[in-house]
């Protein structure tokens, strides 16, 4: 068990992070923040604000003496954050590095770009309701930019924030949806990639008699279509081997033999998990 000591005061006055409008009262509150939105920060973090806050109100002048060269003799960013984080030593070291990386990463990404990767990350993680919620929100500032006629990242951007979008549908197994969003991205800059992404996603989406009369409708698709489907045998083969498909045909033993009982307490168990799963992935 890892127990963290809190360093500092507890701030009578919150301090707003600049960009993200989230109020923190701590340093170990300003390391989570950063943390969790490492995909947002950017160098306006590195402010005298800030580090008055963390001197004054958090009682920290000697961690505010080390912060101050950085903002005025124009240090990094990641150098920024990596000392902050490295002082109040909440997080371990490997999750500050990978704070690092990923402010590195972004240096020099337009705020749409940004808010896309935060995006991605939460499909990493499996939070796809949550993702989706935001790319809907990315593709809707997109839309008004250029409406506007301000300028907007490469083709190859939306490209991606649509298929990604995609694969958040496809881990909700919301197949149809899916495949718009990868059509949507192959109709950008034709990228075979995303057809052959949206030929999966309708494969899975439609039941055998449908598929084969789409897939008749699609000629000039013949080749992708057959290596699609010799992937899909592949898949099927390598799931049997898989410990998750040995649990299940144990369970339908169970369901069919007199161990009815323990099939539906474990049936009980995993409905739980994945409500708890759910609840999480939306943010209850």
């Amino acid at each position: 068990m890892r127990i963290s000591i809190c360093v500092g005061n507890y701030a009578q006055i919150p301090y707003s992070v600049t960009g993200l409008d989230i109020s923190v009262y701590c340093v170990e509150e300003l390391c989570h923040c950063i943390r969790e939105n490492a995909f947002l920060i950017d160098v306006s973090i590195m402010n005298d604000r800030l580090v008055t806050w963390i001197s004054k109100d958090c009682g920290l002048p000697e961690l505010a003496k080390e912060l101050h060269p950085l903002i005025h003799k124009k240090g990094s960013l990641s150098a920024f954050v990596t000392m902050l984080m490295d002082y109040v030593g909440l997080f371990d070291a490997e999750a500050v590095r990978e704070v690092e990386r990923t402010l590195k990463k972004g240096s020099g990404l337009s705020g749409i770009e940004k808010r896309k990767s935060q995006m991605d990350y939460l499909v990493k993680k499996k939070k796809y309701t949550a993702a989706l919620r935001g790319y809907n929100e990315l593709l809707k500032l997109w839309q008004a930019l250029e409406e506007e006629g301000k300028e907007v990242p490469a083709a190859k951007v939306r490209e991606a924030v649509l298929h990604n979008k995609g694969v958040a549908f496809t881990g909700l197994m919301m197949y149809k949806e899916a495949a718009q969003c990868f059509l949507q991205a192959y109709e950008i800059q034709g990228n075979k990639a995303e057809y052959q992404a949206f030929l999966a996603a309708r494969r899975m989406e439609l039941s055998e008699e449908e598929y084969i009369a789409f897939a008749a409708k699609q000629p000039e698709s013949y080749d992708e279509i057959l290596s699609l489907e010799k992937r899909m045998e592949e898949l099927k083969k390598s799931w049997k081997e898989q410990p998750e498909y040995m649990r299940l045909q144990e369970r339908k033993k169970r369901r069919e033999s007199s161990e009815k009982q323990k099939y539906y307490d474990e049936s009980e168990q995993i409905t739980e998990a994945l409500k708890s799963s759910y609840r999480s992935s939306v943010g209850e």
